[in-house]
């Protein structure tokens, strides 16, 4: 499992076990046990929304980073490539001059 589902099934399983504890030893009536029960369960899921829309965008932003990740490496190897021609070229370009020079002699 990732990391983020084991936190999620973490704040989960915690949240269920403390509502359980809280609900075995409650020493107020049962709808005020169920007034913060429901507080409780708010927040924790406002949390959980919260930590999902920033893994959303944190995915995004790696998304993001790996494609001009991408971009820059296929500029790279274009470059290279252009540059192994040009040497390839000069190299070419020489050794026909020193064939030419060879024929004069």
């Amino acid at each position: 499992m990732s990391k983020s589902k084991d936190f999620t099934l973490g704040l989960i399983s915690g949240a269920l076990v403390g509502s359980a504890i809280a609900l075995l030893y409650a020493p107020d009536k049962g709808s005020n046990t169920r007034d913060v029960l429901s507080y409780r369960l708010s927040n924790y899921l406002d949390e959980l929304t919260h930590l999902i829309d920033k893994l959303s965008d944190e995915k995004k932003s790696i998304s993001e980073a790996k494609r001009k990740g991408d971009l820059v490496v296929e500029d790279a190897k274009d470059r290279a490539e252009d540059l192994i021609r040009e040497a390839e070229d000069l190299l070419n370009t020489i050794e026909d001059t020193k064939e030419g020079e060879n024929k004069a002699d």
